[in-house]
């Protein structure tokens, strides 16, 4: 068993449970994850969705957080439509493409994008992933009703159901039919920061890396009017083998942009 469902303290267990039973995964009840040495992963529920890995030594958990930390403060001072994120989807004054985010994984690029003024509708075929980042988007929603940028930014994500592939949906959409695709699917990871690796040991673990990846790019292109716009690491080769338009690199990433329509403005 890799992997069980835990309450942060009876009050959540009800809830827990139930999300035990949705994921089709064993419920441990209230047990702290320093104690469990049976299982190597759980995903704790408390006033947060969190994954957690177990034992007294374990990592810190993975939890998906629009609300505060990093997230809040690249909302406000990450730069705006000056990132290469922003550039590379096609944002300019007044133009904010509408963008579906194939590979949603954690939101973290889906909320920078509905920072700066796209809507972004997500797609995640990963069930652990899937709850993580529902439950991210719900306490979103629920802290939006005190502020209203937060408002303004949670009305412009919207999570798509589940599915199983994302390249079959993408298939599945009329030829030319969605402005901007971007795809992010998981890289083998080289980062050499010892913070990341242990806040994201857990999640690399689990998940593990997109072995068809290659396959996104071709139904992700005839999908998009505009450009579809790939996230890689700086030394990762070209996504299925295919050259972009136009690069945007920085010092551990890129963003490769396979243009169809030139963007207005």
């Amino acid at each position: 068993m890799q992997l069980a469902v835990t309450a942060a303290d009876e009050s959540f267990s009800v809830p827990a449970e139930a999300l035990a039973e949705q994921l089709q995964l064993p419920f441990l009840g209230p047990v702290a994850e320093k104690f469990i040495d049976d299982v190597p992963f759980v995903l704790r529920l408390g006033s947060q969705l969190q994954l957690c890995a177990t034992g007294r030594k374990a990592p810190g958990p993975v939890v998906v957080d629009f609300v505060s930390g990093a997230a809040a403060h690249r909302r406000k001072f990450g730069g705006g439509k000056g990132q290469q994120i922003a550039k590379a989807v096609g944002v300019r004054s007044g133009f904010y493409p509408e963008v579906v985010d194939a590979t949603a994984g954690l939101g973290r690029d889906a909320f920078v994008l509905a920072s700066i003024g796209c809507n972004v509708r997500l797609l995640e075929r990963n069930p652990v992933v899937y709850a993580l980042l529902e439950n991210g988007l719900a306490r979103l929603r629920e802290a939006a009703v005190a502020d209203p940028e937060l408002a303004a930014v949670a009305a412009r994500m919207q999570l798509e159901p589940r599915v199983e592939s994302a390249a079959a949906w993408l298939a599945a959409q009329p030829p030319e039919s969605i402005p901007v695709v971007y795809l992010d699917p998981m890289f083998p990871s080289r980062e050499k920061s010892a913070k990341v690796k242990k806040e994201m040991a857990a999640f690399h673990d689990l998940v593990g890396c997109d072995e068809d990846a290659d396959s996104l790019l071709q139904p992700a292109f005839a999908a998009s009017y505009y450009r579809t716009v790939v996230k890689r690491p700086r030394i990762a080769p070209d996504l299925a083998g295919e050259k972009p338009s136009l690069r945007f690199e920085g010092k551990s990433g890129r963003f490769d942009v396979y243009t169809r329509h030139g963007v207005p403005g």
